[in-house]
């Protein structure tokens, strides 16, 4: 991005809201992935995973939604829109967390949905990337 003195605050504050909401994205990420792992480490019966877990969807969900595609390739924009679908199908899973009549497996499938387009987008989004140049 290109930085005169004329909007040089502008662009600093732009850079700084997009760099928070990727971090948003990692931290979610990250509590998704520990909110998966607790149950299998901890044996005490704790019900801290779907909170860890359900952290992570919302902070993932938050990112999605601030940081989409502004750009005019309509393949990036559908993989980015794709990658929200993600954070969709993770809050689902946080939904047959808190649930009563669900199973370990619904929420867990939704896990697995998730992270298989997780997955697919974080491939082809540098390959279409790649392409495009």
């Amino acid at each position: 991005m290109k930085k005169t003195k004329d909007n040089a605050n502008q662009t600093t504050v732009l850079v700084t809201t997009h760099t928070i909401f990727l971090w948003f994205i990692t931290i979610g990420m990250l509590l998704i992935a520990a909110g998966t792992v607790m149950p299998l480490l901890m044996q005490d019966g704790s019900d801290l995973f779907k909170y860890v877990y359900g952290g992570g969807a919302v902070m993932l969900l938050i990112g999605r939604i601030f940081t989409s595609y502004k750009g005019d390739n309509v393949r990036l924009k559908r993989l980015y829109r794709i990658e929200g679908w993600s954070a969709i199908f993770f809050c689902v899973a946080v939904f047959f967390m808190f649930y009563e009549g669900a199973n370990a497996r619904d929420w867990l499938a939704f896990t697995l949905a998730g992270g298989a387009i997780q997955i697919y987008t974080s491939i082809m989004i540098p390959r279409t990337i790649a392409k495009s140049k």
